[in-house]
């Protein structure tokens, strides 16, 4: 998200705590859950998980341009990007 060459790590966009929940289950398959993802720099996948609660993330937003849309994601990342 942040275009810094730093580490990736695989975000969920639908939090695997989720995949167990009935809403979940009536909206998406298995294979939905487990692969829809992004792969994020440490700073970032932190952040989003600071910021959201598990239910949140799954829910609203559980793609990349729900994420990238919220102003706070925005406010982050202009700020994070700048750091080395």
């Amino acid at each position: 998200m942040c275009g810094r060459d730093k580490p990736l790590t695989f975000h969920h966009l639908i939090p695997r705590t989720n995949h167990s929940n009935k809403w979940f289950k009536k909206r998406f398959d298995r294979l939905e859950m487990t692969h829809r993802g992004v792969w994020l720099c440490r700073a970032c996948h932190k952040h989003l998980h600071r910021t959201f609660t598990e239910k949140e993330l799954g829910r609203e937003y559980n793609t990349l341009s729900a994420v990238l849309a919220e102003p706070r994601v925005q406010k982050f990342l202009g700020w994070v990007s700048k750091q080395k």
